[in-house]
């Protein structure tokens, strides 16, 4: 299956929390980093997915924030460090790529963003990402 979500991350399952119409699941990305992912008890059980289990967490770019000092007091979990490699920037909007351990990352942001950060090649960043939209694939 072919998908447009650019930010595909190889990783393993290590702990899946059910609730009662939720679940978290936790994977270590190839790159030794964990993400969160919050997805429905019902995926968890059609795909299969427990401890162990080899997935691709996929967020969509528009789904990437990124900040460049200390965050503090953020409910976001899921905080990747990173640095930037590239920025392709248009007339409202910027796609900024930020290399991470083991892969890469996509950041769609505004370009009042990508100023007021001054973000360019080499920049350091921390990709923010809420665990609702990390979706799973078996890989």
């Amino acid at each position: 299956m072919e998908l447009s979500i650019r930010n595909q991350l190889p990783g393993t399952v290590t702990d899946v929390t059910p609730g009662e119409v939720m679940a978290t699941v936790k994977v270590r990305l190839a790159g030794g980093h964990q993400i969160t992912s919050a997805i429905t008890l019902e995926a968890v059980q059609e795909l299969g997915i427990t401890t162990g289990t080899a997935v691709r967490a996929l967020v969509k770019s528009t789904e990437v924030s990124l900040a460049t000092g200390l965050v503090q007091g953020l409910s976001i979990r899921n905080r990747i460090p990173g640095t930037v490699t590239g920025v392709v920037t248009g007339g409202a909007m910027a796609a900024v790529s930020v290399g991470v351990e083991g892969g890469e990352l996509t950041a769609a942001i505004t370009m009042d963003a990508v100023t007021g950060l001054r973000l360019t090649a080499g920049t350091a960043v921390t990709a923010l990402i809420k665990a609702t939209e990390v979706s799973l694939a078996i890989a």
